[in-house]
């Protein structure tokens, strides 16, 4: 569980401003560290994270790519090998199907296949979830994918201080790291620490609200909806809210502190739910947890279904804050 220092400084940031400043950082520290991907250099991302730091560090260290996932993704993982500390954008989830072979195996793999005689210090960054009606191939939630896959630690923060400080981490990292950000809460505001040194462990959960009737359990845009859902529910229901960050390793024994306090569970991850981050944390609860359990696990995601374009029908698939609300409704 994470803790704050009591003399902490810190600014106001969107989630957006929180990525951009952990690279920014990162990069000072490390003559190591770059940037490479699809318009990540003179547009400044697809979504405007690198912002200036193509002026700031100059194309040696934000380097545009060609579009081939498989070519800058292999680079990557060639470069982290020899010494480097690659920052990987890949602009959509979606297309991580692309470099699946430089990623599952090779990438998740060589450490393992070497005897541990190499580092493999490779974030890969990549934005996820629906909402902006982009389609199917431009909406989907598939973290839990990677987060299955031995030799992978993926992450999913859902706040700008997580964002800041689990990115810093995973740059650190000398295993391979996945950062997934949900691409719809960059505008997210939040309070982050200012400290440079300023990380979270990977493998940390942070408690975002305490509560003593029901556990939420959030990631990525998620944690915001059910923050504001348990200040609207507080006085009938207590809720209380957990951002595990990290998908893989997972911090079960925060899930099940909270649970031996609530007796209830909800968890709400905007991917689909057979086979996914919903169920792993579903079960570590009920072999951590079982006989302090009052009420069936809930889960609230996506159904077995692609994101689709129309508004209407991308609306009822993708969860909300109400879905959150019904769930807590038929255990509470």
């Amino acid at each position: 569980m994470s803790t704050q220092a009591v003399e902490e400084e810190t600014e106001a940031m969107t989630f957006r401003e929180a990525v951009r400043a952990a690279m920014r950082e990162e990069m000072h520290r490390d003559d190591g560290v770059f940037l490479m991907g699809e318009d990540v250099g003179t547009f400044g991302g697809v979504f405007q994270v690198s912002q200036g730091l193509l002026e700031e560090f100059g194309e040696e260290r934000i380097r545009d790519t060609p579009i081939s996932e498989a070519g800058f993704v292999g680079a990557g993982v060639g470069a982290s090998a020899t010494g480097m500390r690659p920052v990987v954008e890949v602009m959509f989830s979606d297309f991580l199907g692309v470099p699946a072979e430089q990623i599952l195996n090779q990438m998740a793999k060589m450490r393992y296949m070497f005897g541990g005689k190499i580092d493999m210090p490779l974030t890969i960054r990549t934005t996820e979830g629906g909402g902006q009606r982009a389609a199917s191939q431009h909406s989907g939630t598939i973290h839990t994918w990677f987060a299955h896959f031995p030799g992978i630690k993926a992450v999913a923060p859902g706040t700008p201080r997580a964002a800041k400080g689990i990115l810093k981490s995973a740059i650190r990292s000398d295993d391979p790291v996945m950062v997934f950000e949900n691409k719809v809460i960059y505008e997210m505001e939040g309070e982050v620490p200012t400290d440079e040194d300023y990380t979270i462990p990977i493998g940390e959960a942070s408690v975002e609200r305490e509560g003593e009737d029901v556990t939420v359990v959030a990631t990525q845009r998620m944690v915001g909806e059910s923050l504001d859902l348990a200040e609207e529910l507080d006085g009938d229901v207590s809720v209380e809210v957990i951002d595990p960050i990290s998908l893989y390793p997972l911090d079960h024994e925060t899930i099940v502190e909270s649970v031996e306090k609530t007796g209830r569970l909800v968890v709400a991850d905007e991917s689909p739910l057979s086979y996914g981050t919903h169920a792993e944390i579903a079960m570590r609860t009920m072999e951590n947890a079982f006989f302090s359990l009052d009420a069936p696990i809930q889960r609230v995601g996506v159904a077995d279904v692609h994101v689709p374009f129309s508004p209407t029908l991308e609306d009822e698939v993708v969860p909300h804050a109400d879905d959150v609300r019904a769930a807590i409704e038929r255990i509470v």
